[in-house]
């Protein structure tokens, strides 16, 4: 039974996407948390076309998904926790938090180096913050961001229902903490002690440096906490803050062809590297 659930992997994750962007696609109409300047027509294409050609490439050049690999390590007995006598729930539950500060490093690691930042930085130059933002990443750091995936699911060996479960949860809390919808203040801070929130994410997307380098986390906000990168509020409130990036203000850079050759473009403005300065 469960190798067949596994079997499915694709398909339950991408039935999840189309559910959870829907809700959050709905959600954003329904009770928006910020007025948006740049139109869904003028963004969506781009973003969503983005997806598509991730989801491509990943099919096409890692065939392998993590998920996959898992399968392997069990049958093989690879990785540390295939070879701790651990019960199954204490195993998938340390595999889930050991992947998720997985991100959460890689996130800040992302940020810390420059050629790195260069690849990242697409996700930041959104104009908007919305439940497709959190899709969009350029292909080359989708890729990178798999092969890290699967060299730390090799040697961690966590079982492959886990390696499903959190990469399901990661996609859903993606969206989520993307989403440009309003939570009653005191919902949010009760909520942003166990998931990271839409407004808590949004302060990451600030065009300030020291709010850009600031909650990293995706899923888990326990980690930001823990290791001192985390911001309460942006300086200007949530409805004046300004979304994005200095060097990358014009509508036409949310086209396609842009954010693909984004990395290969010089700045102005060394934005986010962690660490150095703040801002003016």
């Amino acid at each position: 039974m469960l190798e067949a659930v596994l079997a499915q992997e694709p398909a339950i994750r991408l039935g999840f996407f189309i559910a959870i962007f829907a809700v959050m696609a709905l959600w954003e109409v329904l009770a928006p948390r910020r007025r948006q300047v740049q139109p869904r027509w003028r963004r969506w294409p781009s973003n969503l076309g983005i997806v598509a050609l991730n989801s491509l490439l990943l099919r096409l050049l890692v065939p392998t998904a993590a998920v996959g690999l898992a399968l392997l390590g069990e049958a093989r007995g690879w990785g540390l926790l295939n070879n701790l006598s651990l019960a199954p729930w204490a195993s998938a539950l340390l595999a889930v938090l050991a992947l998720d500060l997985t991100i959460y490093l890689q996130h800040v690691m992302f940020h810390s180096v420059p050629l790195l930042w260069r690849l990242h930085r697409m996700h930041h130059a959104d104009l908007e913050f919305d439940v497709t933002t959190g899709a969009r990443f350029h292909p080359l750091e989708i890729l990178l961001s798999m092969l890290i995936k699967l060299a730390v699911v090799a040697a961690l060996g966590p079982p492959a229902l886990a390696v499903l479960i959190f990469e399901v949860l990661l996609n859903a809390t993606a969206m989520f903490n993307h989403g440009n919808v309003r939570i009653p203040a005191s919902v949010d801070r009760r909520l942003r002690w166990f998931v990271v929130t839409p407004d808590m994410h949004r302060v990451h997307h600030s065009i300030l440096r020291r709010e850009t380098n600031s909650n990293f986390g995706f899923n888990l906000p326990w980690w930001d906490r823990l290791f001192g990168t985390y911001r309460a509020q942006p300086a200007a409130g949530h409805d004046e803050m300004t979304i994005g990036l200095e060097d990358f203000r014009e509508p036409g850079e949310l086209r396609l062809d842009r954010m693909l050759l984004q990395p290969l473009r010089s700045a102005a403005v060394d934005t986010s590297i962690v660490g150095r300065g703040d801002d003016h």
